[in-house]
């Protein structure tokens, strides 16, 4: 379907989605974040998309946060509201159960840091600069910062970040593990794309499986998270493409994966 604010592209299971308000930094609108919740939407039903690739149009921002005038005058209410639908579609992001990669430039700030957060994995260029600055407004993050950063580079690394609102490079970013890697500008979506070839290569339901295995036994105890893991590493050897994959292994021969 035509997007607004979107531009969407599909080939070779990848799908491509940028983010086109370059003129105010590719900023989360209303609008822009219900055409993502669609997009989405689409991506979690179709079989021939196997991993999702973010970023914004333009050459200085990936997203550089919420569009400041259209909460500005919020109600508490109105601002609670607005917090719980962004978590809601970026919980809906991080648990898409397909690879979500942030390819990140200039400004990932606000809800664009928070956006790159609910992805699974995030490659930035030399020049990105990320961080959560909600408290320079008087204000605080409302969309996952405040759980997902912590949860990502530690206690200490994200309160740093929040309680000064000050971006980081995308080379500290790396070191704090914020991002998986640093791109010169031009390699940035062909670095995108070779990872999510990397992905597509291996089992689908095995993806799946690792995906639902690390977020949710990030959210229990050990314990409980190793229960998770056995009774998903069960249901892997019930599909085909455990026995495909075997198979393949044994026969020196490149699986042909079902997704079944």
């Amino acid at each position: 379907m035509p997007y607004e604010n979107l531009l969407v592209e599909a080939s070779e299971s990848i799908a491509l989605v940028t983010i086109n308000r370059p003129k105010v930094l590719n900023a989360l609108s209303a609008k822009t974040l219900e055409e993502l919740e669609a997009c989405f939407r689409e991506f979690q039903h179709d079989p021939n998309v196997r991993v999702v690739i973010l970023t914004g149009a333009g050459d200085r921002a990936f997203v550089a946060g919420a569009d400041i005038n259209e909460f500005a005058d919020y109600s508490p209410l109105q601002a609670r509201e607005f917090s719980l639908r962004g978590q809601a579609f970026f919980h809906k992001v991080e648990n898409l159960g397909k690879p979500t990669i942030a390819a990140i430039h200039g400004f990932a700030l606000g809800g664009g840091c928070e956006l790159a957060l609910s992805c699974s994995i995030r490659i930035a260029t030399q020049s990105a600069r990320l961080g959560l600055p909600e408290v320079k407004l008087g204000i605080i993050p409302g969309y996952g910062g405040t759980q997902r950063l912590p949860r990502l580079i530690g206690k200490g690394m994200a309160l740093q970040m929040i309680l000064s609102g000050e971006p980081i490079s995308a080379e500290e970013a790396l070191r704090w593990g914020l991002v998986n890697q640093v791109v010169p500008p031009e390699q940035l979506l062909p670095a995108a794309k070779d990872l999510a070839k990397k992905i597509i290569a291996n089992a689908p339901l095995a993806v799946q499986y690792c995906l639902e295995a690390i977020h949710q036994g990030l959210n229990v105890s050990l314990e409980q998270g190793l229960l998770l893991e056995s009774a998903l590493f069960g249901m892997a050897f019930a599909t085909e493409d455990m026995r495909e994959g075997i198979k393949s292994f044994l026969g020196k021969r490149s699986p042909q994966f079902t997704g079944r």
